[in-house]
């Protein structure tokens, strides 16, 4: 079922079910959350959506949860070893990212809706909140029209950008709550969408410190790679599918050409899977720089840390990014970060405090800024000094700000507080 947003007599019907409602009094919130999905795959929007749910539990623990999961099939999690409040329900709806069945696709996507609407009519949430713009917010913006149930959304980068969707537009336009996980995402909408400024707050994204820290080189992982204690190592996080060029690894390994006549022996780990990995190869074959760069391939979430404290810099000079948790993963491991200056890492990066920004289409300067932060002469001296990029990281981006920022954000909407 596709909900369609222009209903003909969409007052008249809002003001049956109104009627029909024998107790209007919200006794504790209600949310609804949809998300991609929160567990095994955990991309920066997935990792958002799931401290997003911690922190509306610790703040509301009262509260009912229906969490609706795009892509999580309930057959691959196990919610026993998982914690989560006993009044919290999960909705399944199994659709594969890389399903080329539009009709499967769509046909999931409207089960989706036809659920979430469904249950939506007869318990009447307090406020539904979705991580990703999409088909949803459109029915969550027709859903509001219809009961008055306030939304919110979160934008994240490249989704909320040259936004040119009516629907869509008219989604933020209507939205209670717009929140965007950095600066530059939420400078961008008010200019592209013409927002109000107090209609966007920056909720940005938060890590767990406990998993992050800083810690030697590890054994197993220089055995594994054939690397020495004392060689220089470049790291890049990322998914290496066709469409993530932007993400600056291939500028990377143009600039190794260059960093490897100042550093003979630097070394280049670029960690991630995807289909663009054929033409990676090329590139290395083709510069000549296959004994120093290796593609790891996946990298499983209990050796994330570790592959941060192989490096001794971390880079993404990415284009695209609307923040990027990878770079406060690595400040939190006491890396040097070089990022690019012209899109969301400006925000990790504290606009260039505690890392550097380059021009992320200038192959020479982040040569020349690699470089630097290898030999120690980088004039930015807090790249040399990992405690302090540990503590400022924390200070600015820990779970406790995104929960107290989260809190603040909700005030407007006047949900009690517990």
């Amino acid at each position: 079922m596709i909900v369609n947003p222009n209903f003909r007599d969409l007052h008249g019907l809002r003001r049956k079910l109104n009627h029909a409602t024998l107790d209007d009094t919200v006794k504790q919130p209600h949310f609804y959350l949809l998300f991609p999905n929160i567990f095994g795959y955990m991309g920066g929007i997935q990792v958002y959506s799931a401290v997003l749910l911690r922190a509306l539990q610790e703040l509301y623990p009262e509260a009912e949860y229906d969490v609706f999961l795009k892509y999580d099939r309930s057959d691959k999690v196990n919610l026993q070893d998982l914690e989560f409040l006993p009044q919290t329900r999960f909705h399944y709806f199994g659709q594969s990212h890389g399903d080329r069945n539009l009709w499967r696709r769509y046909g999931m996507a409207s089960l989706a809706a036809a659920k979430m609407v469904g249950l939506g009519l007869r318990q009447r949430p307090t406020l539904i909140l979705t991580t990703h713009l999409d088909f949803y917010s459109v029915v969550f913006d027709w859903f509001k029209r219809l009961t008055g149930v306030p939304y919110g959304v979160v934008l994240h980068g490249l989704e909320a950008w040259n936004v040119e969707n009516a629907a869509l537009k008219a989604v933020l336009q209507r939205a209670d709550q717009v929140m965007a996980v950095s600066h530059y995402t939420r400078d961008r909408l008010l200019r592209e969408q013409s927002l109000p400024s107090d209609h966007v707050t920056v909720l940005p994204n938060a890590f767990d410190a406990s998993r992050f820290k800083i810690a030697p080189k590890p054994n197993y992982l220089l055995e594994r790679y054939s690397l020495t204690p004392d060689q220089p190592v470049i790291l890049t996080v990322s998914r290496l599918d066709q469409n993530t060029g932007y993400k600056g690894y291939n500028q990377i390994i143009q600039a190794l050409v260059e960093i490897r006549h100042h550093i003979p022996n630097a070394h280049y780990v670029l960690a991630g899977k995807g289909n663009n990995v054929p033409y990676i190869e090329a590139l290395v074959h083709q510069l000549n720089l296959q004994d120093c760069v290796t593609l790891t391939g996946f990298v499983p979430e209990s050796e994330l840390c570790d592959h941060y404290n192989l490096c001794d810099v971390f880079a993404l000079p990415s284009r695209g990014e609307g923040f990027g948790i990878v770079y406060l993963e690595a400040l939190a491991c006491g890396k040097p970060v070089l990022a690019g200056n012209q899109d969301g890492a400006v925000d990790p990066l504290l606009n260039g405090e505690i890392g550097c920004l380059v021009d992320p289409d200038d192959v020479e300067a982040i040569a020349k800024n690699l470089t630097q932060i290898l030999q120690g002469t980088h004039p930015n001296s807090l790249l040399g000094q990992p405690e302090i990029l540990r503590r400022k990281t924390i200070e600015n981006f820990e779970f406790a700000q995104f929960r107290r920022i989260l809190s603040q954000s909700l005030q407007s909407l006047q949900l009690p507080q517990i």
